[in-house]
């Protein structure tokens, strides 16, 4: 069993230490706030937290649905106890929701990254940047799947859209109802590999696994007629093994994403604005007024989209405000930077007084 969820010799080298200390180990199928289920050589179990787990864990590494653990198995019970972590070799990341303003592992130990959207009035190629960003930073492969064909008439401009700031990444037009792109949807990800959902609620994630497990394993519902939104399904995290041997990952919408450590995620994804960013006359050119801008030259002539280099500029002002906040020094350099820029804003602003 612990086969079919992808387990390897990698993960046997690692988990040495805590055979030794009599645990088995186990990867997390289902993720529901505290309690969760698991996957061992001896079949499914329900599990808990160890109270020492619980009390010295840090923010970001309690298991999610995905991950591998070190667990206590008792078998004639059908429980276990958990009691490590085993190390990640990818994990989707964002800013938590709220006011707590920490990190918030969404899935991990994910090989391919399907960032969910519709194919409806509510696609927007900004939130895939942004989903984008948050999945080549988090170590796994981005695939983009434009679910819901069968409601769309105008597919391939839509299609175009989200390709032309999705460099080099896939993109699946794919239909839950009628199967349509599903064989070549299934054919990104290998048998043993784990492919992860994520998207916001509503873009038929749950359908789509109901699609390629060819069975209805997840609940749906269907979309509203008046504004063509999909209504929120799935509560929890649940890693769903396919009868193709593949293992996809469904998670709740996301309302919001925010971006957490994603510098390289958001280079990648922006791979042509840092290009011509490089090719400025200066090496510390704000894309403003300096001359011999190459940003404001591809803006002035539309080789770079208005659009695409607010996108990318917002992103960076995200990411500069997390850096400020962990770092007191780059707080006290951002108010050096900013308090320049209002003083020359200020003299460009000032009435120029005529010579006589």
């Amino acid at each position: 069993m612990l086969n079919s969820y992808g387990w390897s010799d990698t993960l046997q080298q690692q988990f040495q230490a805590h055979a030794a200390r009599g645990l088995a180990p186990a990867r997390v199928i289902v993720q529901q706030r505290g309690l969760y289920v698991l996957a061992t050589a001896m079949g499914e179990v329900t599990a808990q937290l160890s109270g020492r787990f619980a009390h010295d864990a840090e923010a970001g590494a309690y298991p999610v649905a995905g991950d591998w653990v070190a667990a206590g198995v008792r078998a004639e019970e059908a429980s276990a106890t958990i009691h490590r972590l085993l190390p990640r070799r990818s994990a989707f990341v964002r800013k938590a929701a709220g006011g707590s303003g920490g990190a918030q592992v969404v899935a991990a130990n994910v090989d391919v990254a399907f960032l969910v959207a519709s194919l409806n009035a509510e696609l927007n190629p900004r939130r895939i940047e942004r989903y984008l960003a948050t999945a080549w930073e988090s170590g796994a492969t981005p695939v983009v799947v434009l679910t819901k064909a069968d409601l769309c008439r105008d597919r391939d401009a839509l299609k175009a859209g989200i390709e032309a700031v999705a460099l080099g990444v896939p993109v699946h037009v794919v239909s839950a109802v009628t199967g349509e792109g599903l064989d070549r949807l299934s054919e990104s990800f290998a048998p043993g590999q784990t492919a992860a959902l994520l998207g916001s609620s509503g873009v038929g994630k749950s359908s789509l696994v109901n699609a390629l497990a060819g069975t209805p394993l997840m609940a749906t519902r269907a979309i509203r007629e008046d504004d063509a939104r999909g209504r929120h399904t799935t509560t929890h995290r649940q890693l769903v093994l396919l009868p193709n041997g593949r293992l996809v990952l469904d998670t709740p919408g996301m309302r919001e994403l925010g971006l957490w450590d994603a510098d390289a995620g958001v280079a990648q994804t922006f791979a042509d604005v840092e290009a011509l960013a490089a090719g400025c006359r200066f090496g510390d050119c704000a894309h403003e007024t300096e001359p011999g801008c190459a940003i404001q030259a591809a803006l002035a002539d539309g080789s770079l989209d208005a659009n695409r280099w607010r996108s990318y500029a917002k992103l960076q002002r995200e990411l500069a405000r997390l850096a400020r906040k962990d770092d007191p020094a780059e707080r006290a350099q951002a108010r050096k930077i900013w308090i320049q820029r209002a003083k020359h804003n200020r003299a460009r602003k000032r009435p120029q007084i005529a010579d006589d």
